[in-house]
């Protein structure tokens, strides 16, 4: 069944706060320009008594080619660790000088909130609540395109292409998930 993004959030809502039983991992995946940041934006917003600890994945990709080296990179980094009860840090990019920019620090507790293409594979393994964003191919091209005034037209192709690789190859799809949303545009700026 596929809801809105407000079913959804309403509907993680609940799941997160079933105690003990609550998954304490939230996985949001999906093509780019689908509206995974807004649907995490809205979860961040529905939960303010939750200590979520958000990782975006646009702030680690390494780069236009690195979406699966970025989910691994989330995974090994932030997603074990944390689970774990351990510390966890993210690594972050800088998009401007096409570098690495250090590292982000969460301590642990409270629920981890993996948002981004690629998503999926960052937490695999992990017991999560996974959430599958979609929408139409012209509407999430038109959407993506549209948030980053033009510094995402000359990748569009081969980023679409890295992720329907990635969807391929990890069994990501609406079938591997617990919720599915269909959202419309994204609003915040965001490469994945």
């Amino acid at each position: 069944m596929t809801l809105t993004t407000a079913a959804a959030v309403a509907a993680a809502r609940r799941v997160l706060a079933d105690g003990s039983a609550a998954p304490r991992i939230v996985a949001v995946d999906g093509p780019s320009g689908a509206g995974k940041s807004t649907f995490a934006d809205a979860l961040l917003a529905a939960l303010p008594a939750q200590r979520l600890r958000l990782v975006r994945l646009d702030d680690v990709y390494p780069g236009w080619s690195g979406l699966e080296q970025g989910a691994a990179l989330a995974a090994h980094h932030a997603v074990e660790p944390w689970s774990r009860g351990r510390p966890a840090t993210t690594p972050r990019w800088d998009w401007a000088a096409n570098a690495p920019d250090g590292r982000d620090r969460m301590p642990p507790g409270g629920v981890l909130l993996v948002e981004g293409c690629g998503a999926f594979a960052a937490v695999a393994g992990e017991v999560a609540l996974r959430v599958w964003m979609t929408a139409g191919d012209r509407e999430r091209k038109a959407a993506a395109l549209a948030r980053d005034e033009g510094r995402f037209d000359p990748f569009w192709e081969m980023w679409d292409g890295q992720w329907r690789r990635y969807a391929a190859r990890n069994g990501a799809s609406a079938r591997s998930a617990d919720f599915v949303v269909h959202a419309h545009s994204p609003s915040r700026p965001h490469r994945g």
